[in-house]
Order: C-alpha cells, then sequence, then structure tokens
C-alpha cells in the first residue's frame, strides 16, 4: 500500500540564454550602485568639510548670539542641511537596491518545503494516485554543492526532478541548455564572490573571516605550539576561538519523526565508574549494549581486539576472557543474562545507587589510556628521514621567485646537492641521485611539480611547507622519523578501528552516529594517529580491491572527523567547504572528500553541476584513480546526512560482495519506491545526480537499480518499464545530520 506523500519539485527555469542574460545585467547593475554609493560618500564628506570651515570663519568673522538661530536660505549651512536628508536617503535607496540584487543572485534564500515520505516498497494505491501529478505544486527546493569548485543553486535551475521516461526514447532532450545553465551560474558565482572579497576588504577581514591582525599573528604564532601527545589538534573555527562545532550536534530534530528510546534517554551523572568489556562481532555484547542505553547509564567501552592487553586482564581478574562483562567499579555484574536477573530480582538498582554515590577504587578497571596498544608510533626508524630533518634544518629555506610567480619557504637544488656532497661525502652527481631518492620518497617535492629533482636553480619545497599540504588535517608536525608502513598495514588497522567505532558509537542500523562520545574516545584519538601515517604512503601498486575498500573506508571517517571540526553544514556553501577544503595529505598530495569521491572512486568523473573533472591531465593524483566508475560506491559513501546510506566498515576480500548488499539495503529501505496504480516512481536523488553512472536515461537508471530490489518487486517494475510509460519523481533529499 502507497503512503501519504509530499512532494517537492524544483520551478521550471526560464530560457539559460535570458538567466545568463540577466546574470550579467545584475552584475552590471551591483558595480554601477558601488560606484554611485562611493561618489555619495564623496560629496557627504565634502559637504561636511564646507559646513565645518564655513562655521569657522563666520564665528571668526560675525559671533552669533544663542538668541539668533536664523539662517539665509542662501548661505552654505542652509544648503548643507538642506542636501543631507536627500544624500541619506539615496544612500538608503543604494543599500535597498544591493539587497534586492542579493536576493536575485542568490544570497538569499528561497522557502523550502520538504515532504516526508514513509517507508515502504512497489505500492498498490495512495493518496497522491486521486490527484493528477502533474497538477501538484512544487517549490524550490535547496540543492548541493559538491566540491570546492562547483556552482551553487544550479539545481533549482533544471527541470529534471519530475519528467516521463518514455522506454521508446534514448535521451531526454539536447545538453546545450544544461551546460548554458551551468555557464551563467559559474558567472553569477564568481561575481558574487568578487563583491564578497571587496567588502571583507574594506572592512579588514582576511579570506578566512579573521581580522588580518589576528590571521598575522595566527600565522606567527604557528611553530611555538606545542606538539599534541597523542593526538591532533583541530583548527580553529573562522567563527573564533570559543567557537565550538560540537554545539551545533544534537540539535532540535527537524525531521519530524519520533525519536527514540534510545535517543530519549539521557545519560545519569555518576561518581563511579562503568567499565563495559566487548569484542567484534559479538551478538550479546549488542544486547548489553542496547541495555546499558536504555538505562541511560554512560560507561567506557573497551573493545579486547582493539586493545589485546586488557584481554590479559580480564583474564587475570575474573579467569576467562569471555565477553560481555560489565563492571560497576571495581564490582563484576556479567553480562545482558545478568542484568536481567539483576534487574528482575530487585537488585540492580542498588547496584546503580553504588555506582552513582561512590567514587571508583584503585582495583576497578581503567578507561583505556592514550597511545595503549598502539602501532602508529612504532616501526623501524627511517635514516633518509634522519637526513631530511638535518638538512631542513641547515640549508636555506626562503620566498624565492620563479617564472614571474612568488613561491614561500623554498630552497634551491643546488643547496641541497652542496649539503649532501658535505654532509654524506658524495660526488656532485651522486649527490644528485641521493636527492631525487629523497624527492622520490616525498620528503619534498618540485614547487611547480616541473621534475623530480636537478641540480642548480630548480625550486623545491619540504612537504610540511607547501601551502596547501600543510593545511591538510592530518598532516604531522616536522619529519616523522619512523618508515612509512605498507598501505595494506594502515588499511587492515583502519578497518579495525572503524569496526569498533561503529559498533560502540553508531545505532545498530548504522543511520545514527553519537559524534559527541566519538570526539573524546580514545579510538578517535587513535584514528588521527594513523591518517597521520598517509603523509608519504605509496598508492601506485595498490590493488583494485585494496584500493576500493580502503578509499570507502577513510572517506566515512573522513566525514566523521570534518563534522567534528567544522560542524555540521547548513547550507549550499557549507557543504562547499565540507566537501572541498577539509582535507588529508594522502601520498604526498592533498585529497578533499571531493577528490576522494569523484576524483578516485569513480574514475575522475565530473561532479554534478560542475564544469571541470577533478584531476588535471598532470595531476599526479590521476594514477591513483580506479581506471573505471564503480556504481555502487554510491551507497556506501556517507556524508553525514540522514538521506544518505548507513555507514559500515568494507573488506578487500569480500567489496564487491558488501557494495550489492549496500546497494540492496539502501533501495529496499527507502532509496526507491514506485505507485503501480499511478506509474509514479520515487527514487532517491542520489540516482539524478550520480545518473550517468547508471546509465544514459531515466529508463536504463531504473532498470540498473531494480537489480537490487526484492525478486517480486524487481520483476513488476520491470514490466512496467517495458509495457507502460513511467513518471519519475525524485524524493526530497534530507541534509539534516545523522546524529
Amino acid at each position: 500500500m502507497c503512503k501519504s506523500i509530499n512532494l517537492v519539485q524544483d520551478e521550471l527555469p526560464a530560457s539559460p540564454v535570458n538567466g545568463l542574460i540577466r546574470q550579467n545585467r545584475s552584475v552590471s547593475t551591483s558595480l554601477v550602485i558601488l560606484k554611485s554609493a562611493r561618489k555619495c560618500c564623496s560629496s557627504s564628506f565634502s559637504c561636511m568639510m564646507e559646513k565645518e570651515s564655513f562655521d569657522e570663519k563666520k564665528s571668526t568673522a560675525h559671533p552669533v548670539s544663542h538668541e539668533d538661530t536664523s539662517v539665509s536660505v542662501d548661505s552654505p549651512v542652509a544648503s548643507v542641511k538642506e542636501d543631507t536628508p536627500d544624500i541619506q536617503a539615496l544612500n538608503l535607496g543604494k543599500e535597498k537596491e544591493l539587497d534586492d540584487i542579493k536576493e536575485q543572485s542568490g544570497e538569499i534564500a528561497g522557502q523550502k518545503i520538504s515532504g516526508n515520505l514513509e517507508e515502504g516498497g512497489i505500492a498498490d494505491h495512495s493518496e497522491v494516485a486521486k490527484k493528477n501529478p502533474e497538477d501538484v505544486l512544487y517549490e524550490e527546493e535547496e540543492e548541493p554543492v559538491f566540491d570546492g569548485t562547483e556552482v551553487p543553486g544550479m539545481e533549482g535551475k533544471r527541470s529534471l526532478s519530475s519528467r516521463s521516461s518514455d522506454n521508446n526514447s534514448e535521451t531526454h532532450g539536447p545538453a546545450w541548455p544544461d551546460k548554458a545553465v551551468a555557464l551563467s551560474q559559474f558567472v553569477k558565482q564568481k561575481s558574487i564572490g568578487a563583491m564578497s572579497t571587496v567588502f571583507r576588504r574594506l572592512s579588514g577581514k582576511s579570506n578566512d573571516g579573521l581580522d588580518v591582525a589576528d590571521d598575522d599573528l595566527s600565522k606567527e604564532g604557528k611553530d611555538s605550539l606545542p606538539e599534541s601527545v597523542g593526538q591532533k589538534v583541530p583548527l580553529k573555527s573562522p567563527e573564533g576561538s570559543g567557537w565550538n562545532p560540537l554545539s551545533l550536534i544534537g540539535r532540535e530534530n527537524k525531521s519530524g519523526k519520533e525519536d527514540s528510546v534510545e535517543e530519549l534517554t539521557k545519560p545519569v551523572s555518576m561518581k563511579g565508574r562503568i567499565i563495559f568489556y566487548t569484542r567484534l562481532g559479538c551478538q550479546d555484547c549488542t544486547e548489553a549494549r542496547r541495555y546499558l542505553r536504555t538505562k541511560g547509564l554512560k560507561y567506557v567501552e573497551i573493545n579486547i581486539d582493539v586493545y589485546p592487553s586488557r584481554k590479559l586482564e580480564l583474564e587475570k581478574i575474573v579467569g576467562s576472557s569471555a565477553v560481555p562483562k560489565v563492571f560497576f567499579n571495581d564490582i563484576l555484574i556479567g553480562g545482558p543474562s545478568e542484568l536481567k536477573k539483576l534487574e528482575d530480582s530487585g537488585k540492580l538498582e542498588e547496584k546503580m545507587e553504588y555506582v552513582f554515590s561512590e567514587e571508583p577504587s584503585c582495583e576497578a578497571p581503567l578507561p583505556p589510556l592514550s597511545g595503549e596498544d598502539d602501532q602508529s608510533s612504532g616501526g623501524a626508524i627511517d635514516e633518509l628521514a634522519l637526513i631530511a630533518r638535518k638538512m631542513k634544518g641547515l640549508i636555506s629555506i626562503k620566498d624565492r621567485f620563479h617564472k614571474m610567480r612568488r613561491y614561500t619557504d623554498c630552497f634551491q637544488g643546488k643547496d641541497v646537492v652542496d649539503f649532501l656532497s658535505e654532509d654524506q661525502y658524495l660526488e656532485r652527481a651522486e649527490a644528485v641521485e641521493f636527492g631525487r631518492k629523497l624527492a622520490d620518497k616525498l620528503f619534498f617535492q618540485h614547487v611547480a611539480h616541473e621534475n623530480i629533482f636537478e641540480d642548480g636553480n630548480h625550486l623545491y619545497r619540504f612537504l610540511d611547507d607547501d601551502p596547501v599540504i600543510s593545511r591538510c588535517q592530518n598532516i604531522p608536525r616536522g619529519i616523522t622519523e619512523v618508515k612509512p608502513k605498507p598501505i595494506t598495514d594502515i588499511s587492515s588497522r583502519l578497518r579495525l578501528l572503524l569496526s569498533a567505532i561503529l559498533e560502540a558509537y553508531t545505532s545498530e542500523d548504522g543511520k545514527s552516529v553519537d559524534y559527541t562520545s566519538i570526539h573524546g574516545s580514545e579510538e578517535f584519538a587513535r584514528y588521527l594517529r594513523i591518517v597521520e601515517e598517509l603523509q608519504r604512503v605509496e598508492l601506485h601498486e595498490v590493488p583494485r580491491e585494496e584500493k576500493l575498500s580502503f578509499f570507502i573506508n577513510l572517506y566515512n571517517t573522513m566525514a566523521i572527523h570534518a563534522i567534528l571540526v567544522l560542524g555540521p553544514p547548513t547550507g549550499a556553501l557549507d557543504r562547499r567547504k565540507f566537501l572541498g577544503d577539509f582535507k588529508y595529505v594522502i601520498g604526498g598530495s592533498a585529497y578533499s572528500l571531493s577528490a576522494i569521491y569523484n576524483g578516485i572512486l569513480r574514475g575522475n568523473q565530473r561532479p554534478p553541476y560542475n564544469l571541470t573533472k577533478p584531476f588535471g591531465v598532470k595531476d599526479k593524483r590521476l594514477k591513483v584513480a580506479l581506471l573505471y566508475v564503480e556504481p555502487l560506491v554510491h551507497f556506501a559513501l556517507v556524508s553525514g546526512t540522514r538521506s544518505g546510506p548507513p555507514l559500515r566498515c568494507y573488506s578487500p576480500g569480500n567489496i564487491d560482495k558488501e557494495l550489492v548488499e549496500a546497494a540492496c539495503s539502501f533501495l529496499r529501505n527507502g532509496g526507491l519506491y514506485v505507485d503501480l496504480v499511478t506509474n509514479v516512481a520515487y527514487p532517491s536523488k542520489i540516482l539524478k545526480w550520480y545518473s550517468v553512472d547508471f546509465g544514459k536515461n531515466e529508463v536504463e537508471v531504473l532498470k540498473h537499480a531494480v537489480n537490487y530490489m526484492e525478486p517480486g518487486d524487481s520483476q513488476a517494475l520491470l514490466d512496467v518499464l517495458s509495457n507502460t510509460q513511467l513518471k519519475v519523481i525524485y524524493q526530497p533529499y534530507d541534509w539534516g545530520l545523522n546524529n
């Protein structure tokens, strides 16, 4: 049975050519207004100066008494008093016109109406079926920005959210209108960005939104910061040092759905400590975890697969390593069956009162310590790293010019050759080969990526001095002494840690995440140490399955990290920063979430509503990208939204099977609805944004999607596609945080 559905459809745009003309006129009008406002300000200032000068002369020549306040109409003072209101009215009019232009250019967002679509598979009838779908009114819906270069608001100009799919047609119209719209939106975004930059410069603000003096101070004090012990210090937000992104998490639920028992039950404050021993894949641990959450008991989970030394500790305390084991301070409670027995006998309240009021003794198990059982900081010493660190401290590093461009914190190739010849007792040719070896290990690289290493005046820069890489979230301070570990080893530890995080801090279906608990956990601190090892990792010879699982898991954990640092994105511009500006350094190159998504996993395909591909022809990251598109990754990548797929961990040995399971889970649980009475399909907008990965038109996209539906539903939908005309209406996308 098909439920009641509220639909959202984008308004049909006008002609793209006319839209482009209107955008250009808007930009021209804004420039004229700026010039007029500037002239008005200059005129006002001149009038004020004339008034002051006139008053001084008049007071000197003819003193005026307090009783005589009349002024001649022909006097300059009177003219100034008469002109001032007109100038103020003109300024107010210009400000109003400027606000109107901002509203037309998309800075003032329109109202948004979102529909709630209840779960179900293929439906037989609905309330919507009583009406003609073409007669339903829709309003414009906010659409995404997919990386750092795309144009926001472009979705509102397209007319693809509701249209008929004819099984005899191959395409749905020419492609030139979409390109024209893309070009017009690109021009609009660039003009808005230029205007905002001018206002920011005039107001004394930097590009990051900080005062210029504060920004310079932060750069000067960057090197004087103390090193972090066990955890990377998150970057400060543009809003100020007191801004906490966690304050944006856990706001009122706007989805209209009722909260579960777990969400309604708040943790109870206690003086004692509850320690909960678990392991991966344990069903009894899942039941005990659910029970503790239902009671609102705050606990510290210790996974003995992540902390092997705690397995020995557990054997020493209770004589067995079987889990789950729950401790109230130093008192062993047991597992879910023991908790149930205590509750039935009425003794559980007594135990809970004890842990609420009594502090833990020295015999009680301790929470995980920072760096406990962590292999991230261990490994063999890299002799090349010691040489590179010594070289960095002795050679001349400063700002230099290369081909009419200024490069910061760089050095010349001849300086490296001179150092290596003296330090390693090498001939000059041998020193050049040694320098190429250091560059090949990603200690430094050419500022313009023109060569690996050459003697002479060529400019090079250490990796942590690069202005782009130095802003990456996982860049360690200085040159690490440990040899880079193989990508297979890092990927294996990342899978283990991600599995433990998902079991401990997400709901059982993977749709909800406890970001606040993740932020303060030792597992997340260990994750930050693991991703620091990616700085000089080798990626070129990685098999497809290993590369696919590694980048999917890294994308999902990187998105969690971005939410904890930046806060959840609340609009198109926030999503642009979230997907395009938050970066990791991997193998000597910077990767954003969009670069991993569209560049690596989609085989360097153009993001939706974007004009260019992520990687250029000369981009060395292109060698890391997959050879062809992997369509099922769209059902595995999670950006922290409610309409996205659930979180899960992927392994290289079963990656293809796990991707099929992820596609089936997503499409069968809300990703695709079909009403057989009205012949209307309601797919997720993921199938619209990335339709090129599934087929040439909507019919091919739906045929691809039905392969992962229930067998009965799949056959019924195939019959409809082959015999009748099916109307496609895309579901509204919920950008709310999945917390």
